[in-house]
């Protein structure tokens, strides 16, 4: 299910209602703010947050700039969008970094929030910047805690730092020496969480933040969980210093309450979103992005991110020569559904597109498994085959089509559709600028 999916349905139906309408009246807008009220309370939006946003909207939406303006309709929107930002953020909240390595960062949340993981996917974030991070398994509490801490930081290529079931404190105070010993940068700490809050899990958590000169204290929150996972943040923002928040889970079925009420609850950002379960889907919040997300704008620069981080540059040239010189074949044709692929597949990418909303294109609607049938029916090709697909006859065919357990339909269909990117290809290539 697409991030605020139902939010930004509901959102998107209402402002159509405005837009068909030319001119606006001051109870029209009233009336269009009392829906956006309850759209924002069914996805589970704190009271007040809702009650103050909506109070704020309304008056500068029923000013005489917005009704005497040309086109009113969007003046509303604008201004729901500057103040989503401001509800929200208004800017990215990046990490802090220690003046004196190393830089100190201690996780905490509820049990089944994901921080464990969250740790690997935040050494990932962290080495992509160049940083060297130390995770350290501080939970002695859970079951295969410090094992799975060490599972998911081998993945990550991060190192764990870990010394059994002595206290976390002393094991806190342990890996910061080791760290300054051994030139890491950066100290993640894993500590242990609970199924609720309690006294123990908040002095232990304390005591540790005492311990060791912290940095960030980073507060791991399901984002399904709703408003639950507000009073969870606001309980641990009242014993301890949170610095910020990471909203795991975003991609699943979530009404978005929680990323929509915690900055104007807890007064802390929200610093990463986790969007979905591999080790790479954490994400920098930016509070601009997922306004334009919510109100079904799309997010154009995430998806450019991607791309890159996908694609490299010497990648983007070469394919960028194969498609000037039509030696465009089926092996470069797989390359872009693995890249599709890594870049979180076609549906991940739908609601960052703008105007998937208006075309009422939604997150699920697109059939990965036809795109996964096109690459197992290039990767049962021979060599020769993808670099001259001509040569593919009816017996090939036959041939590929049970290699890659598809029909010979499929087979044609893949085939036509190479014939068609290149033909679309070859007329780009008689324009002057290229547009890749």
């Amino acid at each position: 299910m697409a991030l605020f999916a139902s939010l930004s349905e509901r959102l998107n139906h209402i402002f159509s209602k405005l837009t068909k309408r030319g001119k606006l009246t001051e109870l029209e807008i009233r009336q269009a703010m009392r829906e956006v009220r309850i759209a924002l309370l069914e996805a589970d939006v704190n009271l007040k947050v809702a009650k103050d946003f909506i109070a704020e909207v309304s008056e500068k939406a029923v000013g005489q700039q917005v009704l005497e303006s040309l086109n009113p309709a969007q003046q509303v929107i604008k201004i729901v969008n500057e103040e989503l930002i401001a509800l929200m953020g208004p800017s990215n909240a990046k990490l802090e970094v220690a003046s004196k390595p190393p830089t100190v960062i201690l996780m905490c949340g509820l049990q089944g929030a994901g921080k464990t993981t969250m740790c690997a996917k935040l050494a990932i974030q962290l080495k992509k910047q160049g940083k060297r991070p130390l995770l350290v398994a501080g939970d002695i509490y859970r079951p295969a805690a410090i094992e799975q801490l060490k599972v998911v930081g081998a993945k990550a290529g991060a190192e764990v730092f870990e010394r059994g079931t002595q206290d976390p404190v002393k094991t806190a105070k342990e890996a910061v020496a080791y760290a300054v010993k051994m030139g890491f940068d950066t100290v993640v700490i894993d500590t242990a969480g609970r199924l609720h809050i309690d006294e123990k899990l908040m002095q232990e958590l304390e005591n540790i933040e005492k311990a060791v000169e912290v940095t960030e204290v980073l507060l791991t929150v399901d984002a399904m969980t709703g408003q639950d996972a507000v009073n969870v943040a606001e309980t641990f923002n009242s014993r301890l210093s949170i610095t910020g928040v990471i909203l795991t889970k975003l991609d699943g079925d979530t009404r978005g309450g929680a990323c929509l009420s915690i900055k104007a609850v807890t007064g802390k950002p929200i610093k990463f979103i986790g969007v979905g379960e591999k080790l790479t889907d954490l994400e920098p919040f930016y509070p601009d992005r997922m306004a334009s997300r919510i109100l079904g704008m799309g997010d154009v620069l995430s998806l450019i991110e991607r791309a890159q981080e996908a694609v490299s540059e010497k990648q983007a040239q070469e394919l960028e020569k194969k498609m000037r010189e039509n030696s465009f074949t089926l092996s470069d044709f797989l390359t872009q559904f693995e890249t599709l692929k890594k870049m979180g597949g076609a549906n991940a990418l739908v609601s960052m597109l703008p105007g998937m909303g208006k075309l009422q294109i939604k997150e699920g609607d697109v059939d990965e498994r036809k795109i996964e049938r096109m690459r197992a029916i290039i990767l049962s090709m021979t060599q020769k085959e993808r670099d001259n697909p001509q040569i593919i006859n009816y017996s090939r065919k036959k041939r590929i089509a049970e290699g890659s357990g598809t029909t010979l339909q499929d087979v044609n269909r893949l085939l036509r559709q190479f014939d068609q990117t290149k033909q679309l290809m070859k007329q780009m290539r008689g324009k002057r600028r290229f547009p890749f």
